[in-house]
Parts: C-alpha cells; sequence; structure tokens
C-alpha cells in the first residue's frame, strides 16, 4: 500500500514538473516574491550578525567591564571662575577670593590612589603617549612611544608572541627597553628578528624584548572608538616614559627655575595645568559595578584635584551596548520587512495557483475522468506551489549570499552569513509555499469532474 501511494506521489510530481516547464515564465514570475523575500531575510541576517561580532570585537579592543579617564584641557575660565576673581564675597579676604582652585593635573598618583581606596578595582593601566620619531637602520617613521604597565596588556587582551613582558627591575628602574607591535617588526625588520635590537626612538635607544600578537582593528572600529592601531606602537614601562621622555621640573611644579605663578617679571600668572598620564583605564569585577565603580572614582578624583573637573570619564562598554541596542531596533525592522516580502510572495503564489485551477478545469476533469482521485489533484497543485517556493527560495539564498556579499565590500558594513540564516531562509520558503499551496489545492480538487469536462 506504501509503495502504492509512494508511486502515486511520484507520478504526481511528475505532473507538476511538466506543468511548471509549460509554463515557465508564469512560474518565474510567481517565484519573484519568494526570491526577493529569501534574499532580504539572508541579507538582513547577514548584517544583523556582522553588526553583532563588530560590537563584540569592539568589546574586546576596548576591553570588558573597563573604565576610561582622560585628561580634559580647557585653558578658558569659566564663568564661575571669572565671578570668583572678580566679586569679593561678605566677610571673605580679597586675597583668599582671589585665589582660584589649582590641580596638578591626572597623575600616576591618583592610579596609585584608586588601586589602593576603590576595592572594586581589580586591575588599574595608566598610559603615557608620545609621538616620536622612529629610526632604524637607515628606515624612520613616526610612531607612538607608549609608557605602560603590564595590567595594560591583559586589560586590552593582547598577548606577547616572542620575547617576554617588563620584570619588576625595568618597571622600577626605568630601563632603556620596548615591545613592540607587530606592524613595527613589518616595517623594520622585514628579514631580521627584532629580539635584543635596540632602535632609536626619539632621543633615546631602546632595547626589543618583545613583540606583541598581532589585533586586528578595522578602520570603522577605529573612527567609532577613537582607538589607535596598537600594532604600530611602541610599549615601553612607564617609569622609562617619565624618566627618559618628560621634563622633570614639570612634576616638581616648576618650569624655567621660576615660580608657576611668575612670569620673570614680578608678575603673577594663571597656573597651568599639567597632567602627566594621557589615559588611566580602570577595570572593575564585573559590569554591574561599572556605573556605581565611575561615580565613587569621579568623587575621589575630584577631591585630590580641588575641585576642578580637568578630566572626563566614559564606560566603552555601556557606550557600545547602547550601540548594539540601537542596532537591534535597525536589524528587527528590516527582518520585518524582509518577513512581509515573503508574506505578500506567498499570496501571489497562492493568487496564481487560484487562476492557474481556473484555467486548467478541463485538465483537473479529464484526470478524475482517468480514475485519479482528490488527493491525487490536491498533491499536484501542492507539489506546484511547493516547487515554485524551493526553486524561489533556492535562486533567493544565491541572491542574498551575492548582495550580504556587495553590502560588505562596498558600503562598507560588516556582514556574516551563518548556516543557519541560509537553513532558516530554505525552511520558511518550503513552509510558505505549502501554507499558501493548500486552499488552491483544495479548491480544485473540490470540482465535479462532469462539470469539469463540460467546462470550454
Amino acid at each position: 500500500m506504501r509503495k502504492l501511494w509512494g508511486t502515486r506521489n511520484l507520478n504526481n510530481l511528475y505532473i507538476a514538473l511538466d506543468s511548471l516547464a509549460a509554463n515557465r515564465l508564469r512560474s518565474f514570475l510567481t517565484a519573484l516574491g519568494i526570491i526577493f523575500g529569501v534574499a532580504s531575510v539572508i541579507a538582513m541576517l547577514a548584517i544583523g550578525k556582522g553588526a553583532k561580532e563588530e560590537i563584540l570585537n569592539q568589546m574586546k579592543l576596548v576591553g570588558v567591564n573597563n573604565i576610561v579617564i582622560k585628561p580634559k584641557i580647557d585653558n578658558k575660565k569659566t564663568e564661575d571662575e571669572d565671578e570668583t576673581s572678580n566679586t569679593q564675597t561678605k566677610g571673605e579676604p580679597q586675597e583668599q577670593a582671589s585665589k582660584g582652585k589649582f590641580s596638578k593635573g591626572l597623575s600616576l598618583q591618583d592610579a596609585v590612589s584608586i588601586r589602593k581606596i576603590v576595592p572594586t578595582v581589580s586591575e588599574i593601566s595608566p598610559e603615557i603617549i608620545q609621538e616620536q620619531t622612529v629610526i632604524y637602520n637607515g628606515k624612520s617613521k613616526s610612531l607612538k612611544i607608549v609608557g605602560v604597565e603590564p595590567a595594560f596588556f591583559d586589560i586590552n587582551n593582547m598577548a606577547i608572541a616572542t620575547g617576554k613582558m617588563f620584570n619588576e627591575r625595568q618597571l622600577s628602574a626605568g630601563e632603556g627597553v620596548c615591545i613592540i607591535g607587530p606592524g613595527v617588526k613589518r616595517k623594520f625588520f622585514i628579514s631580521e628578528d627584532p629580539m635584543g635590537k635596540t632602535i632609536k626612538c626619539g632621543p633615546q635607544w631602546l632595547k626589543i624584548i618583545g613583540v606583541t600578537d598581532e589585533k586586528y582593528i578595522s578602520a570603522a572600529t577605529k573612527e567609532n572608538l577613537g582607538i589607535r592601531d596598537y600594532n604600530m606602537d611602541i610599549y615601553i614601562p612607564i617609569q622609562t616614559a617619565l624618566i627618559r621622555y618628560q621634563n622633570p621640573a614639570l612634576y616638581l611644579g616648576k618650569q624655567d627655575g621660576r615660580r608657576d605663578d611668575d612670569d620673570g617679571g614680578g608678575n603673577r600668572k594663571k597656573e597651568k595645568i599639567f597632567h602627566q598620564l594621557d589615559q588611566l583605564v580602570i577595570k572593575v569585577d564585573n559590569s554591574e559595578q561599572l556605573s556605581a565603580s565611575a561615580a565613587i572614582i569621579s568623587r575621589m578624583l575630584k577631591r585630590r584635584h580641588s575641585g576642578v573637573m580637568d578630566f572626563e570619564i566614559a564606560i566603552p562598554e555601556q557606550l557600545l551596548k547602547q550601540q548594539q541596542k540601537t542596532k537591534d531596533v535597525f536589524n528587527i525592522v528590516l527582518s520585518a520587512i524582509a518577513g512581509i516580502s515573503l508574506l505578500v510572495g506567498g499570496i501571489g503564489i497562492m493568487n496564481i495557483m487560484l487562476a492557474s485551477v481556473l484555467e486548467r478545469t478541463r485538465e483537473i476533469g479529464i484526470r478524475m475522468a482517468l480514475g485519479a482521485q482528490k488527493l491525487d489533484i490536491v498533491m499536484q497543485f501542492l507539489f506546484e506551489a511547493v516547487l515554485i517556493s524551493l526553486s524561489g527560495g533556492i535562486i533567493g539564498i544565491l541572491l542574498g549570499i551575492t548582495g550580504a556579499y556587495l553590502v560588505d565590500k562596498i558600503a562598507d558594513i560588516h556582514t556574516l552569513i551563518s548556516g543557519i540564516s541560509i537553513l532558516l531562509s530554505f525552511v520558511l520558503a518550503s513552509l510558505v509555499g505549502l501554507v499558501f499551496g493548500i486552499s488552491p489545492a483544495r479548491k480544485a480538487a473540490s470540482k465535479n469532474p462532469i462539470e469539469c469536462l463540460r467546462h470550454d
């Protein structure tokens, strides 16, 4: 019985194929809705998955659970400062009223205090960044020289590919050693091993003790996050940056042997804020503590800086999560539009199949007269609807993959096609043909064979 049922369905499939082959143009036009619907679904899922991966990669670049503190340089007086300098309050001496608040700026001591006082901090990375001309073997290039501590590499998920990390003696004594990025290695050491070589960075000669792993950073990511290319950096101990590259007199509050408030002629001048650090990255234990920790650190630094807000605090992870939410909403809207395209394609299949039933009334009557059962008629038209849907789905998958590739290359929007999205699109195409083909198939099977044969 099963064999007979299988043979009958196979015969119904052949009849459906013959019918579609005889009306190729109409079949193709019917499948257009499915083609564009499936292509849209694949392209939208690829864009959404690509956006998610890009956000995750950006989170890895800025580190997880990080708080970034940067110095804020503003030479302009605020309105409050002007009022303080020009207005004397009641009972306040003139000398006290004229004195403005002064901060020594973001310093290494701030990092030490945060590490000691704030319990939620797991790691902290102070950074000093300088642009220097790097020279080796007749080649020169302007690169970033970054003074760091070992925590910098952990926080930024960077590993040492070859060589070793700074040891305690090198860190405390500020020795002339460095770790270079792979881009620096390619620039200066194409055919030789850089380990142990000495390279001139600005006025100093530094011995290379390590090379970091390659860290891929796209141009869009650099622009969005405002980060530099870590592969082209030269890393030195932070004490080396302080001792060998900075002016020690600035840390003592003196410039050219004069007081900060003396211009050399006995006239007082406004003290300048000198920031010792260019960036301070703090990693907390978990993401739930980010906002609270940032608030505590902000209050602490404000007290240390005499109430002067000469720094700004950012939480990259929260900014990226907000960006991800925005992209998720955008992807949901696009996916909904793609789903509507599939729905319209399914309705198109149903309309064409219903019209086909009316056109082929005599054919249906002849088949029934020759012994075809109602189930045979149902299966024939159901096969036609599913075949149109599946063929449209296959073409749509190819079109969607091509579209996602072109979006990635031409529009510079990262896309990522997954096997699940292709499988989902194929299943959706099959279901659309099955669901929207049932009604025309049942309508065809419900016809009276005698009336069908009388139909002209």
